[in-house]
């Protein structure tokens, strides 16, 4: 099954009470299957979304909608802590939480200015996904690690679903460490050659390490979505620009702009190297007109690859 979404992560908390359950009303009228909020405490000069604050209101607007937190700057915080705070999310929204975790370090001030060393941040990130994952049972636990110490440490009630643990970056250190502790790999910036290619590694990397190989397979890419060309390669472009501060012609390969078919059509080889879930951070004239086209891209989508 694919499963089609659209990034929210600037509209989630912008948007007053009213018109962000319109967007989310929108959103699933639209066939769309989940939202995707981001996380940062403090990125390049102090930007931010705090990414369960933000899951937590998506999670609350609609009950139709799956929600991503993607992803999420786990190393910078105590693992206990977050713990809290997925079963939490996971009483509001019973199944329909998806937990991305990325090393980040693009801001290495942002690392360090939260008391934690740029360098530590992988090893960091490994203890507390396997912390997350004991204390998901709701039993009590015992850890001692290189960072974290805990003794009879509890989250209860536990999820009553599983939460996904999916891992983002497409590093070799991010390949391993999906197969040694998540359930999934999102990618982002990535050609379909290397999607597969990744694929293919972290399969072979579990098996390595005697592990269930995993089954959940993601991509987030950058769009722009209008039904002249230009119109979305200007709108992406600018946008990109602005955030990145590098010419758009640096991310074309990797981010679409056209009509929502051109922009279906450019994903299909995603969907045959095994990617099953998709989320465009769509760019557009509106935020009604790109909810829309992403919806168009979904339809034409499933059409395509079944």
């Amino acid at each position: 099954m694919i499963t089609v979404g659209i990034d929210v992560h600037e509209s989630v908390l912008a948007f007053g009470p009213e018109d962000r359950r319109a967007l989310f009303r929108r959103i699933a009228d639209a066939g769309l299957d989940h939202v995707t909020v981001a996380d940062h405490v403090s990125f390049h000069g102090g930007t931010g979304f705090d990414g369960m604050v933000s899951a937590a209101a998506a999670l609350a607007s609609d009950d139709r909608l799956d929600v991503w937190i993607s992803v999420y700057q786990l190393a910078l915080r105590h693992p206990l802590a977050v713990a809290r705070q997925l079963a939490s999310l996971a009483q509001i929204g019973p199944g329909r939480l998806v937990f991305g975790v990325g090393v980040g370090g693009e801001d290495r001030s942002e690392v360090s200015n939260c008391g934690v060393d740029p360098s530590a941040r992988g090893r960091r990130l490994d203890e507390s996904l396997r912390v997350l994952r004991a204390l998901e049972s709701g039993e009590a636990i015992d850890h001692r690690g290189e960072f974290f110490e805990l003794a009879n440490a509890r989250i209860v009630p536990a999820p009553s679903a599983r939460i996904p643990f999916v891992v983002g970056g497409s590093s070799p250190a991010a390949m391993r460490r999906t197969a040694a502790y998540a359930d999934g790999w999102l990618a982002i910036f990535c050609s379909a050659r290397r999607f597969g290619t990744a694929v293919s590694q972290i399969a072979e990397e579990a098996g390595r390490l005697g592990r269930r190989v995993p089954g959940w397979y993601g991509l987030n890419v950058w769009c722009g979505l209008d039904r002249d060309p230009q119109s979305a390669r200007e709108v992406l472009g600018r946008k990109m620009e602005a955030l990145y501060r590098l010419p758009y012609a640096r991310f074309e390969h990797l981010a679409p702009a056209g009509h929502p078919k051109a922009v279906a059509d450019w994903l299909v080889p995603y969907v045959e190297a095994g990617c099953r879930h998709i989320t465009l951070v769509a760019n557009a004239a509106g935020w009604q007109q790109a909810v829309d086209c992403t919806g168009e891209v979904r339809q034409r989508l499933i059409e395509a690859c079944g």
